[in-house]
């Protein structure tokens, strides 16, 4: 369905900007609040399901958030945050939304639970070459 807000993209489209994305970004959830809180997940797939589990990439021992909860997706060059139907909503920045694209520094929740989104540029190290001796 082409609801003007939702486009489809082929796995490999969707992954090939994904890894560029990776290449020049560090992407990771910090868990602010709840029972793992301090805890720092790395953001390595171009999809990543979160809730109480099982069958989720990320799973957390919380009665407030449902089985597959959220999910964080790379779609259109942009991190994104979308409610898979939980019974208890899912909160960015306060606001409750369905789907919202995600900056650094966004802090959501879904249960009891209090993530933030933490974004780093990474260092790229300069070329080096190896000049043959003349």
């Amino acid at each position: 369905m082409r609801d003007g807000l939702t486009r489809k993209l082929a796995i490999g489209e969707r992954d090939a900007g994904f890894t560029r994305f990776l290449a020049e970004h560090r992407a990771s959830l910090v868990v602010l609040e709840g029972g793992v809180a301090g805890v720092e997940h790395e953001i390595e797939r171009p999809r990543t399901s979160i809730g109480r589990g099982p069958g989720v990439d990320l799973a957390f021992q919380d009665s407030a958030m449902s089985k597959e909860h959220a999910c964080l997706e790379w779609a259109d060059g942009r991190l994104r945050l979308r409610d898979l139907g939980s019974m208890n909503g899912v909160r960015v920045n306060g606001a409750e939304v369905q789907v919202t694209d995600l900056k650094h520094g966004d802090r959501f929740q879904l249960g009891e639970h209090v993530f933030q989104l933490v974004l780093e540029q990474r260092r790229r190290e300069p070329r080096a070459y190896v000049l043959p001796d003349s």
